[in-house]
């Protein structure tokens, strides 16, 4: 069910135990969670949730369903350990991964960092 969602929400916490949450794309790569950071604009690729990751690699992605009709509720939670890959055969696979699920990265030349999520606990709930 969330894997195949277009959005979830990435948790970092930064080394002063500052959390950071921001909404992402993702694909699933061999046996990870990937996200790309890709060449929408962006005054800097020194991103917070790099920055975070680097410094406390525990993140979690979170899916969610909402919908007026409280029956058809849901949400999934993946903790696990971040790690950021910046070249290699896992980023080219990640960025494949992502291009497949994604429209609009099959007309970039991707040169960003991928941060690859190896899950540790998966969670979640739905109505009924």
């Amino acid at each position: 069910m969330a894997l195949a969602e277009r959005v979830g929400r990435l948790a970092t916490v930064s080394a002063d135990g500052a959390p950071h949450l921001v909404p992402v794309t993702f694909a699933v790569s061999e046996r990870f969670v990937v996200i790309g950071i890709d060449e929408k604009p962006k005054s800097t690729l020194d991103l917070k949730r790099l920055r975070n990751i680097r410094s406390n690699p525990c993140v979690a992605i979170c899916w969610d369903r909402y919908d007026e009709d409280w029956s058809r509720l849901w949400w999934v939670r993946a903790d696990g350990m971040a790690s950021i890959a910046e070249r290699g055969r896992s980023w080219e696979r990640a960025w494949e991964a992502l291009t497949d699920k994604y429209e609009q990265y099959r007309h970039a030349e991707h040169r960003g960092p991928v941060i690859m999520v190896e899950v540790t606990k998966w969670s979640g709930w739905a109505h009924g």
